[in-house]
């Protein structure tokens, strides 16, 4: 049977319809997927062409919360998300709890993470924190000699082996951001900063900015003076604190530093250039003034040195409540400090706590046209360039695989080899024909004495697991001195430890040699600014009554050169050995003749604190031992 005509062209419409349909449908989703398509999340996009894109889209709101970073134990995931939260740090001794492990600091970034990107435009956050010798905060992990000990080393590629481990310790915890490294001139050992400084002279703090390679890897030729960080396995770093921290008077912290513009340019300033080229991705503004002016709220070397005439084009971000500062008392006019602040030039803002009042009259001052937009798209701008170069929207979460880099045997081998290259020694031997050092493995009886000798968190110093350090043996993972002599000397070498022996113990001992271990006690900051810089007691009394009767090597545990003078006679020998870190087994290695002492004073060795400051090059230069001093001896074969 035929069917009927009308029937054809029934079946022929509808076949027509269902493709017209099809062919909507299609139209419709590709239109979808056309408007699903964002510039800002396409990795083959110029960054430039990013940043833009992303810029064009955000509200004041999304705008104020990329230049905010909070402390981590105000970063809920409704704070982050409702603020739009771009940064979060952990203040110094600042961990998720006590003896966090490198898996526990991961869930907790990647948990924040989650929140900044469940955001509308899906903008990740950026966790920093200081690792300022090795990554400090965090339980287990390599504790690096401070920088006043590199800076004795004098070897720019050992610096820059040790940015590549903490760079790799920071990443196993899920962290892509350090507050490092500090390339602070300290002029006067007086200020409680000095140990983070590598020197009193410019240049060996300038070749010193080798660890900015190391934690961000090399710039590629080309492009040199952006900011870079070459992967997953870097961080993105700090150069810190500009500028002038250690120019203060009487080394007071967040002081006045009271230089001319020539001084400030010639001594305090060049690593900064240096630091630029490397790629540095930010620079933390310091407390201090300069010639009364407070730095947070210098135009002139934020925004018109800086900016413009160094051509920085990372994030500049203020210090901890540093635009609070601005004012004396702190926190006095606060919408003063904003406007001056944010008009200085910084990005983003250090507001651990008080962070609704910063966004709220941040806020205010944009509509009111206080601050102009251009001001804080320039902010937003420099804040995004970093985050997309290092790669954070591709990679926003922790990479598991990295957490067996934390305290890795490679980095403490690492940090060993850093100890003993940073030993200073200043006396060998009464007489240069009768040196102590090194000393021989077997002997009989040895003692060894003083506060430090067995005590992990004197030899760590400031900056360790705590933010102002902490003294013994349970706060991480190490070896002491102690513990390094007695695995370094013969079998049949009895070692006596004694705290603080009796003059009656010393006496009676029939030592063969002594090696008494005295210093400072950790601190950091303001804590540490010290007027007189004597050994703290009872080191002094020790000295004398061990060196009396053995012979006797003093190792000196401190951030800064103290006053020895009174006793240096008393010793046979004098070590210098700054704040080591948890590596104390580099200590043994030289003291036993392992390996020959090479470490040259990278700081000025005063006779007294009232020839302070005295610098290398100064006109009154009258040193107990001068900068680049540093006797040397051999490794026995």
């Amino acid at each position: 049977m035929l069917a009927h005509p009308s029937h054809h062209s029934h079946a022929a419409k509808m076949g027509s319809l269902h493709k017209a349909t099809f062919v909507l449908l299609m139209l419709c989703l590709s239109a979808l997927g056309r408007a699903e398509y964002l510039k800002y999340k396409d990795p083959n996009q110029p960054v430039g062409a990013r940043i833009k894109d992303l810029l064009g889209r955000m509200t004041l709101a999304e705008k104020i919360g990329q230049m905010t970073q909070i402390e981590r134990v105000n970063a809920t995931a409704e704070v982050l998300s409702k603020y739009f939260i771009g940064s979060v740090l952990s203040s110094g001794g600042s961990p998720p709890f006590p003896r966090a492990s490198a898996e526990d600091w991961a869930s907790m970034v990647d948990e924040m993470q989650r929140a900044a990107l469940s955001t509308r435009l899906g903008i990740p956050m950026i966790y920093g924190i200081d690792a300022v010798h090795g990554h400090n905060n965090v339980y287990k992990a390599t504790i690096f000699p401070h920088n006043v000990g590199l800076g004795a080393t004098r070897d720019p590629m050992l610096v820059k082996r040790i940015g590549e481990a903490t760079a790799l310790e920071v990443r196993a915890t899920g962290i892509p951001y350090v507050f490092a490294p500090c390339i602070a001139v300290c002029r006067d050992p007086r200020w409680g900063r000095c140990y983070e400084s590598y020197s009193e002279d410019p240049n060996i703090v300038r070749s010193m900015t080798t660890i900015i390679s190391g934690l961000q890897g090399d710039v590629p030729s080309g492009s040199e003076g952006r900011p870079y960080v070459g992967g997953s396995k870097k961080v993105a770093a700090c150069a810190k604190h500009y500028v002038g921290d250690g120019g203060t008077f009487m080394g007071i912290n967040e002081g006045n530093t009271i230089i001319d513009n020539h001084g400030m340019m010639t001594i305090h300033m060049p690593a900064y250039y240096n630091s630029i080229i490397r790629g540095v991705s930010t620079i933390m503004v310091s407390f201090n003034s300069w010639n009364g002016k407070k730095m947070h709220a210098n135009h002139y070397l934020i925004t018109d040195f800086l900016k413009n005439k160094l051509k920085f084009r990372g994030f500049v971000i203020s210090d901890w409540q540093g635009i609070d500062k601005i004012t004396t008392p702190p926190h006095l006019n606060y919408s003063y400090s904003i406007e001056a602040g944010i008009g200085a030039g910084i990005d983003m803002i250090m507001v651990p706590f008080g962070y609704t009042e910063f966004i709220d009259d941040l806020t205010s001052q944009v509509e009111k046209n206080i601050i102009p937009m251009s001001r804080i798209d320039d902010a937003v701008y420099r804040i995004l360039r970093v985050k997309f170069t290092m790669g954070l929207f591709e990679n926003p979460y922790a990479d598991r695989s990295l957490v067996g880099e934390l305290g890795k045997q490679e980095h403490r081998e690492l940090a060993r080899e850093a100890v003993r290259k940073s030993l200073v020694l200043l006396k060998n031997g009464k007489h240069a024909s009768t040196p102590l050092l090194p000393l021989p493995k077997k002997a009989g009886k040895i003692l060894v004495a003083g506060s430090h000798a067995d005590n992990l968190g004197n030899q760590c110093g400031g900056w360790t697991i705590e933010w102002q350090g902490d003294t013994g043996n349970n706060k991480t993972v190490g070896t002491t001195i102690l513990s390094a002599i007695k695995s370094t000397v013969d079998p049949s070498t009895r070692v006596v430890f004694s705290v603080n022996p009796d003059s009656t113990v010393v006496e009676n001992g029939k030592y063969d040699y002594a090696i008494v271990v005295v210093g400072e006690a950790p601190y950091a900051e303001t804590f540490g600014d010290n007027l007189n810089l004597t050994i703290p007691a009872p080191g002094p009394s020790l000295v004398q009554t061990v060196c009396k009767k053995i012979n006797c090597v003093v190792v000196l545990i401190s951030g800064r050169p103290l006053v020895v003078e009174p006793y240096i006679g008393a010793t046979d020998a004098l070590v210098a050995a700054w704040l080591p870190g948890t590596e104390g087994q580099g200590v043994a290695d030289v003291l036993f003749g392992n390996y020959g002492f090479s470490g040259k004073l990278a700081r000025t060795w005063f006779k007294s604190v009232d020839q302070l400051p005295m610098n290398v090059g100064d006109k009154h230069y009258d040193p107990l031992f001068p900068f680049g001093f540093g006797l040397t001896t051999e490794a026995k074969k």
